[in-house]
C-alpha cells in the first residue's frame, strides 16, 4: 500500500507561536527525504543549532545492510547521505532501532542493535562516534558488559555535559544456561533492568554503568530529556504485584543519583506481557511533558501530561487520541504547545498517522491526518522532529521494498 500524502493540506489553525500574538497558518507537505530504495527505521534527531541528523536502514544486498545518516541543513537542504555501518548481523527490527544523536561539540553518536549469539534475543548495543560528521566512525564498544548473550536495547542517547547519557533496557544480569523462556532464548534470574551509562572524550567503559531501576517492561522504548534541573527518563515499569501494573514512570537525575520511579500516572494497567509501546519525553525549562499509550480497563488510549516542576510532580492527563489507537507516540515542544503524533487504526489492517496539538492548559485542537499507514509491525514507528519553524515527518511503507516517506508541517507566513 503506498501512503499518499495530500498535498498542501493547509490549515487555517489560527495557532499564536509562543511570545508572539499573532495567528499563523500551517501547510502539510510531502517531503522528499535522502533514502534509498528498501529502507527502514527512521529516526531523527534535532541538535541545539536548528540542524536534523536522520538516521535509517537500507539494503545493500541479500545479506547486508548499512545504517545510514543525512543532516538537514536549517535552510531544508540535505547533506550527503553517509555510512555509519554496513553489517549482516544487524538485529533488525520494528520497534528496536537506532539512533544517531548531535552532542554539543558536534561530535556524532550512533548506536545500533547487533546480533551477538544464535539466540532469537540475543543481541548488543554497540555504538561509535564520528568526529567529522559521519565521513569515518571510530570502533563500536557497548555501554554494558559485552559477549553476554540476552537482550539488550531500546536505546535512548541525551547529550548532557561534555558527552552524552546513554538510556538503554540490560537483559545482561545473572544470565543462566537455564533453558529458554517465552519471551527470550536464555533464562532469566532477575528481571529486565534500566540501566545508564556515561559516554565522554575517552571510550565508554560497561565499568561505569548504573542501575536506574532493576524491574522494568522487557521491550518498550525508553525516552529521555533535559530540563533546566537536570535529566529526566521515562520508561514503562513493571510491578512486583501479580498481576502486574506496566504504567509509565518517570525517574530523575539529582546530585548524581537516579530518583525511584515515579508514576507520570496511575494508568494501572494490568498486562502480563510487553505492549512494545514506549512513552515519549520533552522538556524546556522545567516543563517536561510525557506522551505514551495504555490500554487499562480494556480502553486503548495515547494521552499526554505535562509537569511544571522538572517531572517531580504532574497534571491530569489529556487523551489525544480518535477512539482505537495502536499507540507509537512521537512528541514535540513546537509553538508553545505539545504536538502529539500517535497511528490510529483504521479498517481492517489500514491506519492512519495522526497528529494533534495540546496547549499548556490541556486544550486540544482538531486532530489531522499526516498520511495513510498500515497497523502492521512493519510499519515500524512514525519519527517527529522539530524544525525551526515546524515538524519534519518520516514514517515506513511496508512492502518489498519498504519505502521511508516524509512531510513538513510548516509555518506559513
Amino acid at each position: 500500500m503506498r501512503a499518499s500524502l495530500p498535498l498542501a493540506l493547509l490549515l487555517a489553525a489560527s495557532v499564536a507561536c509562543a511570545g508572539d500574538d499573532a495567528p499563523h497558518s500551517y501547510a502539510l507537505t510531502e517531503t522528499p527525504l535522502p533514502v534509498g530504495a528498501d529502507a527502514t527505521e527512521p529516526n531523527f534527531y534535532t541538535a541545539t543549532d536548528g540542524r536534523v541528523v536522520m538516521s535509517w536502514i537500507e539494503r545493500v544486498d541479500s545479506s547486508t545492510h548499512a545504517l545510514r545518516i543525512a543532516i538537514r541543513s536549517t535552510d531544508g537542504s540535505w547533506g550527503e547521505p553517509r555510512d555509519v555501518t554496513r553489517r549482516s548481523d544487524f538485529w533488525l527490527n520494528w520497534a528496536d532501532f537506532p539512533s544517531v544523536a548531535m552532542l554539543a561539540d558536534g561530535r556524532l553518536l550512533a548506536h545500533w542493535p547487533q546480533r551477538n549469539g544464535s539466540g532469537r534475543y540475543a543481541y548488543e548495543v554497540r555504538m561509535a562516534e564520528s568526529r567529522d560528521e559521519g565521513r569515518t566512525w571510530s570502533e563500536s564498544v557497548t555501554p554494558h558488559q559485552p559477549g553476554i548473550e540476552a537482550e539488550h536495547g531500546f536505546v535512548s542517547i541525551l547529550p548532557f555535559d561534555s558527552g552524552a547519557l546513554v538510556v538503554f533496557l540490560d537483559g545482561g544480569n545473572n544470565i543462566t544456561s537455564a533453558p529458554a523462556h517465552a519471551h527470550g532464548d536464555a533464562e532469566h534470574s532477575t528481571p529486565m533492568t534500566l540501566a545508564a551509562n556515561r559516554w565522554g572524550n575517552a571510550p565508554l567503559s560497561p565499568a561505569t554503568k548504573t542501575v536506574v531501576d532493576a524491574r522494568v517492561c522487557d521491550c518498550c522504548q525508553t525516552s529521555a530529556a533535559l530540563s533546566a534541573s537536570g535529566p529526566v527518563v521515562v520508561y514503562r515499569d513493571r510491578s512486583d504485584t501479580k498481576p502486574e501494573i506496566r504504567d509509565i514512570v518517570i525517574s530523575r537525575l539529582v546530585n548524581g543519583a537516579w530518583t525511584p520511579a515515579v508514576p507520570v500516572h496511575a494508568d494501572n494497567w494490568e498486562v502480563d506481557f510487553c505492549p512494545v509501546n514506549g512513552p515519549m519525553v520533552q522538556a524546556y525549562g522545567d516543563t517536561v511533558v510525557v506522551a505514551w499509550f495504555t490500554a487499562a480497563r480494556d480502553t486503548a488510549k495515547v494521552q499526554v501530561a505535562f509537569s511544571y516542576d522538572a517531572g517531580a510532580t504532574f497534571g491530569a492527563p489529556v487523551r489525544v487520541d480518535e477512539g482505537n489507537p495502536a499507540g507509537r507516540v512521537g512528541l514535540q515542544l513546537f509553538d508553545g504547545a505539545a504536538y502529539v503524533s500517535w497511528l490510529e487504526r483504521g479498517a481492517g489492517d489500514s491506519a492512519f498517522v495522526k497528529l494533534r496539538r495540546v496547549e499548556r492548559d490541556g486544550r486540544a485542537d482538531t486532530s489531522i491526518v499526516v498520511s495513510p499507514s498500515s497497523g502492521a509491525r512493519s510499519s515500524g514507528f512514525p519519527r517527529m522532529a522539530r524544525l525551526r519553524d515546524g515538524l519534519l515527518f518520516a514514517w515506513t511503507v511496508p512492502g518489498r521494498p519498504s519505502v521511508i516517506r516524509g512531510a513538513t508541517y510548516r509555518r506559513v507566513e
